[in-house]
């Protein structure tokens, strides 16, 4: 059995932070949108009472909306690795992506080509597909080895003097497997192509770094990993700068980031985002959160059912804990509504919104979905494989 990492004193007591962990309730479902700690909520809340205003005017209030987004433009760069007017905030990745694509899209002409990979939630296929539609555009996806990870061979026989985009998620919200992200990034400038990454489900686990994997636009949602539900996007200056973004007239273009944004921004929000960087700092960041996720992964495949089919890696290599599952001659919805009763917390779908995948994995109707983060423990990992082993005898 895996050696189980031994968490930090600031993860051993990190659940005390959360009042939605004192029930007892194992929220194993992390993959679909992560628990708040307290501290976010406060923070959000206080926003409300004390700064509920907009840009501009000569007051408190205003001035203290000004001092909650510059703090967020200020994190966010610091969590992405880029410089804050690179920074714009949305509703969410999906909406971003369907602003940051059609403005991108401006200047490209019928029968240019996108490139998307298989491994894709449709939030980083269908801003793209719909443009293809409205413009002419030809839209191409990246193939998958059996093991669910991208084919690099097929990424650069698809490539043309016409690729404009190459489009992937950094780790896949459906069987966790992860994409040498600095590598799709060098290929696809190598071929002139812009480099465009969904990181929502990756940046739940690991530490990002725009610059050192060389993205142009990256997107993320902090609701993954436990802040509100808002949507964050980088977009390089040298690229974006020379974008007419879709706006009205009189809201600013400067800052950078700023102009993509296509209304007032939800301030309140930004204030609980502000909250969250500060919790996840406390942890030690993803030093501390990285291997002790590994470690329940670990933990979860090595004393799992043999009746468990795990589709994807077989292992914690080149994954993060998300894990899509079937329990032999159990129903997906049974399994998943046995381990409510359990107070154990997972889903079971179809698709997983991973259109071009799910259908590859070999299951029919539905899966389970489950997935670990920072405050989950061995204790609810074993509670999980018990419940498993349960349904896979008929209990």
């Amino acid at each position: 059995m895996a050696e189980v990492v031994t968490p930090s004193d600031a993860l051993g007591s990190v659940r005390e932070r959360f009042s939605a962990l004192q029930a007892g309730f194992a929220f194993l479902d992390a993959p679909g949108g992560s628990q708040v700690p307290d501290e976010v909520g406060d923070a959000i809340a206080r926003a409300l009472r004390e700064a509920s205003a907009n840009l501009g005017a000569g007051y408190q209030t205003s001035f203290r909306v000004k001092e909650i987004l510059e703090e967020a433009e200020a994190k966010a760069a610091r969590f992405l690795g880029c410089a804050p007017h690179e920074v714009t905030f949305g509703p969410n990745m999906t909406s971003l992506n369907f602003v940051f694509s059609r403005t991108a899209g401006r200047d490209f002409a019928p029968g240019d080509e996108i490139i998307v990979s298989s491994l894709d939630h449709d939030g980083g296929v269908g801003p793209w597909r719909e443009l293809a539609a409205d413009r002419g555009l030809v839209l191409k996806h990246v193939e998958l080895h059996p093991d669910t990870t991208y084919d690099f061979d097929d990424l650069r026989s698809k490539l043309s003097d016409r690729t404009r985009v190459v489009a992937f998620a950094w780790a896949s919200n459906a069987v966790g497997t992860l994409t040498d992200a600095a590598q799709v990034c060098r290929i696809a400038h190598e071929a002139g192509a812009l480099a465009w990454i969904d990181a929502v489900h990756y940046a739940a686990h690991e530490q990002i770094d725009v610059r050192a994997v060389d993205a142009d636009v990256l997107l993320c949602s902090p609701y993954k990993f436990c802040g509100p539900h808002l949507g964050i996007a980088y977009s390089r200056e040298a690229v974006s700068s020379t974008w007419r973004p879709y706006k009205v007239i009189p809201a600013p273009n400067e800052p950078l980031g700023r102009r993509f944004a296509t209304g007032t921004l939800p301030y309140e929000l930004l204030a609980g985002f502000n909250a969250t960087i500060d919790y996840l700092d406390s942890l030690g960041g993803f030093d501390a959160i990285g291997p002790f996720e590994r470690s329940l992964g670990e933990h979860f495949l090595a004393t799992m059912p043999d009746a468990v089919t795990v589709y994807g890696l077989p292992t914690m290599d080149g994954r993060v804990p998300t894990f899509l599952i079937n329990v032999e001659g159990v129903a997906a919805t049974d399994v998943a509504a046995a381990l409510a009763k359990r107070d154990i917390g997972v889903w079971a779908h179809d698709s997983w919104y991973s259109l071009n995948l799910y259908k590859r994995l070999g299951y029919d109707g539905d899966a389970v979905r489950l997935g670990f983060i920072h405050y989950n423990t061995i204790g609810e990992v074993d509670r999980l494989v018990e419940a498993l082993g349960d349904c896979a005898r008929g209990g």
